[in-house]
């Protein structure tokens, strides 16, 4: 592990200040100081609500064009809390092969049968979703958090809707940052209201902290009375979720323009060095393949002046490893074309460009 500081658009190990390439805070919203003393440390079910949470999960609820949310200390959590309590045991659920470990866990938690689907292949989600069952649960991820492409959400809702199949989306990473307003992955290709079910993370486009979900009525009430991962941990601090709902209802949508052009511009900014950019989110991969090769990489961005992590197996396949690029809009033009300059270096440097 190593020990680090955040710094706006920097982060600085030991000695050593680097463009930061490996933040989730996608649109820099920046640290806070709220800090109170009274802090729920109990299960809301036996402690009681603080209204800050009823309030930010109203908010959250329409956010998402749902019914209503609720908030989990943490977004591993919202996905164990109710992708283990929704499919029972005649259902089935088919999940992108690509989905987050937290989903993976998360489904291995329920009694339904479990089937994959080949990534973002809408012909075989659409022949999985003919096999014979009670109920039928898709779930994906909206934007990928290790190849940063968009799911097709549109043709999956299509499919969903044919096949009367239940549509379960993780929006960790599309969520403040894709779509009108940040409204997500489903906003972003027009199909918000056609989701079922959202999860989510408070710690990733919004910069703060936790996790929620957000679906109908029904859904919130049973999850708040027979998810685990709900009723047997203490709830999130309210000073957090404080910090949470006032980086919502700050100026978000500045900050979000601003990263989509840091986006743009690091993309094109690769490709005219000769990298073979496919991501059209603010994860960029640069592929690498070899696990050495990719961690030698790193080292040599690391080196300098650029913190943008290896990522190999287990996270991802044998011989697919790569570096993760993050964009926020932290990033100043100064920041993003130092770093430019590094990778083009560094693509020279080891055979990838």
């Amino acid at each position: 592990m190593l020990d680090n500081k955040v710094s706006g658009p920097h982060i600085i190990v030991g000695k050593r200040k680097l463009v930061n390439l490996s933040s989730n805070d996608y649109l820099g919203l920046g640290a806070t100081n709220v800090f109170q003393t009274q802090i729920q440390s109990s299960s809301r079910l036996v402690a009681g609500n603080d209204n800050i949470f009823e309030k930010f999960e109203s908010r959250l609820a329409v956010h998402k064009s749902q019914q209503d949310a609720l908030i989990f200390p943490t977004g591993y959590m919202a996905n164990l809390g109710i992708i283990s309590i929704l499919p029972q045991r005649d259902d089935i659920i088919i999940s992108d092969e690509l989905n987050h470990a937290s989903i993976i866990d998360s489904c291995r938690l329920s009694h339904a049968r479990k089937v994959v689907y080949l990534h973002n292949d809408i012909y075989d989600l659409e022949k999985k979703l003919k096999k014979k069952c009670s109920r039928k649960f898709v779930i994906t991820e909206g934007i990928f958090s290790m190849n940063g492409d968009f799911s097709k959400l549109k043709e999956i809702t299509e499919l969903c809707k044919r096949y009367d199949a239940i549509l379960i989306l993780d929006d960790a990473h599309g969520d403040f940052v894709a779509g009108p307003d940040g409204r997500g992955s489903g906003a972003h290709v027009g199909v918000a209201n056609k989701i079922d079910v959202y999860i989510s993370s408070l710690s990733k486009g919004l910069g703060a902290f936790g996790g929620y979900v957000a679906s109908k009525n029904e859904v919130i009430d049973l999850t708040v009375n027979t998810s685990r991962s709900f009723i047997y941990t203490s709830a999130l601090p309210n000073f957090l979720v404080q910090v949470a709902l006032d980086k919502f209802s700050s100026d978000r949508e500045q900050k979000r323009i601003k990263l989509w052009k840091n986006i743009e511009r690091l993309r094109e900014g690769l490709a005219s060095s000769g990298y073979d950019i496919d991501s059209q989110s603010q994860i960029i991969p640069i592929m690498i393949g070899n696990e050495k090769k990719a961690i030698d990489f790193g080292r040599y961005l690391f080196n300098n002046g650029v913190f943008a992590q290896p990522i190999r197996y287990p996270t991802v396949e044998h011989g697919a490893a790569r570096i993760r690029i993050s964009v926020t809009a932290w990033l100043s033009k100064e920041n993003i074309t130092r770093s430019l300059d590094i990778f083009e270096k560094a693509g020279k440097k080891f055979g990838i460009t």
